[in-house]
């Protein structure tokens, strides 16, 4: 047995190194058709050094960053050729590929950058910490009561972006000796003014459900998908009414760690293929989609895991089902939100219709929901987001400025770290 999973992962790993080759040469037959920035032209910046797979980690900056761009020049740095093919077609801010730190390092000598954002704490984000002269501000991507949302790595960046005040709250708990009133900034979620997309099905008097599961994560204390243990009862019971439409949009990692998950998977995304051949007028959809936001408006129940969903879906202000992870060992912060929501038991997920129906139209689920709403977003007014995250970018360009004229005077020297490998031909770098 030890001998064949040696063999898996060793093929594994060619395959990733292979794969990487086959993009690395796809990117340098692009390289024409983007070129760089010119010289002085770029003031904020979103550094992505993950690969695709974490793609949806900058997807829902998109509109928010489309918006910001028609302000300040901003472009994205990727690290990762599987990442910046796909941020070449669909983003809509210029991306920039700096594989090579000396590539990186010519990039920052050529452009005036302010702001740096990132949207997760990758390991090769220290790679760009190097530089001083900009303020690096992490945006995260998402909010959640997640352990993610409260790791000491908030203390590396110059700034935070959050959401409101459950996260000032979560944030001066959890850190010690943190610079909350300074470091931490509130801007609400900006990404809900952009809730947006065509539908994929006819609207009609069925109620809609979305289950928006995480994938099963790779650790105890985050075990909080639900589709091995809630999702395929829950999903059978919505797909057998005939007055609700499923949509399903598992997270995309889900099964990349345990086969029974990813086979929970398989079947729930089956099963709702089985039900459109069925009934083509059901309409059920299985969503997997680069787009995010028409779900989250659409839906007139929400179920999710633990996760940044069920903020992006608060947001809305719109009723929400949380399923309750089946490990122990999983942290679940109920100080906030998840202290008062509508949990899901594993062995409450074929009663999900009756439950959903309650939390529907229940008065006191309505009011509690609301309550926790504005707490974690503020003012949750349609534009308002945008305009706190506009505010916090120029307050930072001004401060910015500020510091450029007292070190007006300073001897420029280089920020590059002679001890840093230049050359990353890891399966891990594709």
């Amino acid at each position: 047995m030890a001998l064949l999973n040696d063999f898996k992962t060793a093929r594994k790993v060619v395959r990733t190194m292979l794969r990487s080759r086959r993009n690395r040469r796809r990117v340098a037959g692009l390289m024409d058709e983007h070129p760089l920035p010119a010289p002085g032209s770029v003031s904020i910046a979103v550094y992505f050094a993950d690969t695709k797979v974490n793609l949806y980690q900058i997807r829902q900056w998109y509109a928010p960053l489309a918006e910001l761009s028609k302000r300040f020049p901003v472009s994205i740095i990727a690290r990762s050729p599987s990442s910046v093919l796909a941020l070449w077609e669909e983003a809509p801010v210029p991306t920039v590929y700096l594989r090579r730190v000396s590539e990186l390092e010519q990039f920052v000598s050529e452009q005036p950058l302010k702001i740096v954002f990132y949207v997760n704490q990758n390991a090769k984000n220290f790679q760009m910490f190097r530089y001083g002269r900009m303020w690096h501000v992490f945006i995260n991507h998402g909010e959640s009561d997640k352990m993610y949302m409260t790791t000491n790595q908030f203390k590396a960046y110059d700034f935070s972006f959050v959401a409101g005040d459950a996260a000032l709250d979560r944030l001066s708990y959890k850190l010690w000796d943190f610079d909350l009133k300074r470091k931490a900034i509130p801007i609400g979620r900006p990404q809900a003014d952009h809730f947006a997309g065509e539908l994929p099905y006819t609207p009609d008097d069925r109620t809609v459900v979305l289950y928006a599961p995480t994938w099963e994560g790779d650790r105890d204390a985050a075990a909080y998908g639900s589709i091995e243990s809630h999702g395929v009862a829950l999903a059978k019971a919505v797909l057998a009414s005939d007055t609700h439409r499923l949509i399903y949009r598992p997270h995309p990692r889900s099964g990349v760690v345990n086969e029974d998950y990813k086979r929970a998977n398989i079947d729930i995304i089956a099963a709702i293929a089985e039900a459109n051949e069925s009934d083509p007028s059901v309409q059920h959809v299985y969503d997997d989609g680069k787009e995010m936001g028409w779900q989250l408006v659409a839906a007139d129940v929400a179920i999710t895991d633990v996760s940044a969903m069920v903020y992006d879906r608060l947001a809305t202000g719109k009723p929400l089902i949380v399923t309750r992870p089946v490990s122990e060992h999983a942290e679940i912060d109920e100080g906030g939100y998840l202290g008062s929501c509508e949990w899901l038991r594993a062995d409450q997920a074929g009663d999900i219709l009756a439950i959903a129906q309650r939390v529907q139209f229940d008065a006191e689920a309505k009011e509690r929901l609301g309550y926790w709403a504005e707490r974690h977003f503020g003012d949750t007014t349609p534009g308002s987001a945008t305009a706190r995250f506009h505010a916090a970018v120029e307050s930072l360009v001004a401060l910015w400025h500020r510091h450029a004229q007292i070190h007006i005077g300073d001897r420029h020297v280089s920020e590059v770290d002679p001890f840093e490998d230049d050359e990353d031909e890891s399966p891990s770098a594709e």
